[in-house]
């Protein structure tokens, strides 16, 4: 919960990068901001805030609900630097899975558009123009999805 993390990462976020195949990945899901201005266009993992009452993982299915209007399985976490993952800012942080949907990801009013990332192709992967604190994470899931 946010309320037990250190003064340095009080808002905890969730995000997820969907995978095609749970076993044989060979693609993930990204999405592109919509707001705010100085992020839209930017690609991301999908997710958001958790809030007090609930899990990291009970986070991740309800954002992804919300957002994308999918029921996801959560597979494996990608460990980031810190227990509470991968730092977003000074009072930010995100825990990012890996998951799977059997549903189709529709666009709402966070994104401006998602696609399916092919993961054979790193050098294509990172030259979307990401987020700049998701790129680490993008690097790390590069690394697991490598054959």
């Amino acid at each position: 919960m946010t309320s037990d993390l250190p003064a340095r990462f009080r808002t905890q976020v969730v995000g997820v990068a969907l995978v095609d195949d749970a076993h044989h990945p060979t693609a993930f899901l990204a999405a592109q901001r919509a707001y705010p201005e100085t992020l839209r266009g930017l690609w991301e993992f999908p997710g958001g805030k958790q809030e007090p009452e609930e899990s990291a993982e009970d986070a991740l299915v309800r954002e992804c609900a919300e957002e994308l209007s999918v029921r996801v399985e959560l597979l494996a976490e990608i460990s980031g630097p810190h227990a509470q993952g991968w730092p977003l800012s000074e009072k930010a942080a995100m825990r990012v899975w890996t998951g799977t949907t059997a549903d189709t990801p529709v666009v709402g009013t966070d994104h401006l558009a998602v696609r399916w990332v092919p993961s054979s192709d790193p050098d294509a992967v990172l030259a979307l123009p990401w987020i700049p604190a998701d790129l680490p994470i993008v690097r790390a899931l590069l690394g697991q999805l490598a054959p």
